[in-house]
């Protein structure tokens, strides 16, 4: 049964890599994180980003292993000072604010959508479509739970959840067709 499941669909196929091709991934990816991170409306108090558009790509793209670690890659780029979170923050100040709440949850989402994807549910574009609708809707819940620590429930969704709702949908309908656009290109390998 193991077998099966490490034979499942992964899309770039990375856990099967050498070491040094897993941590150029990881590289690319901090990188592709950094810079959906400044695709940014601000807003208080969180601003919105194409961050949960990137986190979820790259949980499906990488796994949830290798997803999972990249985020947490680029988390830690942002602890050590790296200008690489929502309008070039950087620092540990993010990591208790407002934002702390989501900056934690995207190690989650990703390990959650590459889980999903290693195990077939991204194989077409209305699957696809709802696996990253799920990753962003649990950004959005772990997320609005600091919120309501911070500020109560109400200002946690007036300023936390709704605002973002549009947002995740349509993201979560970019990250699909970008999915199966690389699936058609035959960039992304079927197995099974």
């Amino acid at each position: 049964m193991n077998t099966t499941l490490t034979e499942a669909f992964v899309p770039l196929k990375l856990a099967n890599r050498p070491l040094v091709y897993k941590a150029l991934a990881v590289l690319i990816g901090t990188a592709f994180l950094a810079v959906s991170s400044w695709v940014s409306v601000p807003m208080i108090p969180v601003p919105v980003t194409m961050q949960t558009f990137a986190v979820t790509m790259v949980g499906a793209l990488y796994g949830w292993r290798l997803g999972g670690l990249t985020v947490i890659a680029w988390l830690i780029e942002a602890m050590m000072g790296m200008p690489v979170l929502a309008g070039g923050a950087f620092g540990l100040a993010p990591f208790v604010g407002p934002t702390a709440g989501y900056l934690f949850a995207f190690p989650v989402v990703a390990a959650f959508v590459g889980y999903l994807a290693e195990r077939g549910l991204t194989r077409n574009p209305w699957s696809s479509f709802a696996v990253m609708l799920f990753g962003n809707a649990l950004c959005l819940v772990l997320g609005a739970s600091w919120l309501v620590h911070l500020f109560g429930l109400e200002t946690a969704w007036v300023s936390g959840v709704a605002p973002f709702i549009v947002g995740g949908i349509l993201k979560s309908a970019l990250a699909a067709a970008v999915i199966e656009a690389l699936r058609r290109s035959g960039v992304m390998v079927r197995l099974g």
